[in-house]
């Protein structure tokens, strides 16, 4: 895939406050400390397009990224984040099931985890409500760089297992750090969005 043009769009936390021009949307989800930031730089080519925070938890809102004036990346709010007080926690989860309850333009919903761990149960919560809505979706475990290569089979079989889904569902390992993996994202997001 390559990319012409990509920034920052908006931050929105209520419907009005997303953008107007109907382009389809790619939303990303995933515990706090997944590395949405750092995947969404790596599919972008971009070193600092959406910041990487030091501490967790950091993206309290949900931000748009333009990707050639055709679709946007939309990162949500990390779940799981136990600093987080309760009140915000249930702030956030009402932003983020008002955008995926009611959102026409979402065309897809990436799941990421970390490919050393297995699902969390706020991971697998997040799994279930995705069948149940039945949209389209795609698992993507990210940090693969962080261990050898003679263990990514048997870590997908773990989350395979934690997930309990069948062979025939993808589960795409990724490195932000190294891209390896970005063209089978790109080749899933191709088939939901034209471009």
């Amino acid at each position: 895939m390559i990319i012409n043009n990509s920034k920052f769009e908006c931050t929105a936390v209520y419907p009005k406050q997303y953008p107007t021009n109907n382009y389809p949307e790619i939303a990303l989800l995933g515990r706090s400390n997944v590395g949405k930031s750092s995947f969404i730089n790596s599919m972008l080519n971009r070193k600092n397009l959406a910041r990487v925070g030091s501490k967790p938890g950091k993206t309290r809102v949900i931000n748009f990224y333009n990707v050639n004036d055709k679709m946007f990346f939309v990162d949500l709010p990390g779940y799981g984040y136990a600093k987080v007080c309760k009140t915000d926690r249930m702030e956030w989860q009402g932003w983020i099931e008002e955008y995926l309850l009611n959102r026409e333009q979402i065309r897809m919903l990436i799941l990421l985890v970390d490919i050393r761990h297995e699902p969390s149960v706020d991971d697998k919560i997040m799994y279930n409500w995705l069948m149940s809505r039945n949209v389209n979706h795609a698992i993507v475990a990210n940090k693969l760089d962080k261990i050898p290569r003679s263990q990514v089979k048997k870590d997908l079989s773990i989350l395979r297992a934690g997930f309990a889904i069948n062979e025939d569902i993808d589960i795409v390992p990724y490195s932000s750090k190294t891209k390896n993996g970005a063209n089978e994202v790109w080749n899933l997001i191709k088939k939901e969005v034209e471009f």
